[in-house]
């Protein structure tokens, strides 16, 4: 595996693990361009002011929001990652125009990402989850 495929790795380890502990200005640095593109949703997050807010909206209801790699694999310009995403219901939920209360339930679900580099670079240019997007309210018991 060349250099670069293995900074490249490394920055998608680091950047994971830095959402969990919120560090978003070391987040916010892995990116070449801040862009996160969430596949079941479609919402598209695109540029730093918005990668924050998106950081903030999905961490008041999950404050602990983690995840687990299961698998990480290089290829061209994209690292793959399959990680169990982790997480209590321990803020308010804005879901369809409601607010539902904390629950004090725990999830945990399994996802996939795709990370696009710049090429001959180790930046992200755009983060892809891949998820079902009822999967967390299921685990919660709330459908």
């Amino acid at each position: 595996m060349s250099d670069l495929a293995e900074r490249r790795l490394q920055v998608v380890r680091d950047h994971m693990a830095l959402e969990i502990t919120h560090d978003w200005d070391a987040v916010i640095a892995t990116f070449d361009h801040p862009r996160y593109e969430m596949y079941g949703s479609g919402a598209v997050f695109d540029g730093e002011e918005a990668v924050r807010r998106y950081f903030a909206a999905s961490r008041t209801p999950f404050p602990d929001q983690g995840n687990e790699i299961i698998a990480i694999s290089h290829s061209d310009n994209t690292v793959l990652v399959e990680f169990w995403l982790t997480g209590t219901h321990l803020g308010p939920l804005a879901l369809g125009g409601k607010t539902i209360a904390p629950t004090g339930r725990k999830f945990r679900v399994r996802m996939a990402a795709s990370f696009e580099f710049k090429p001959e670079s180790d930046r992200i240019l755009c983060e892809r989850p891949y998820f079902d997007q009822g999967a967390v309210l299921r685990a919660l018991d709330l459908t």
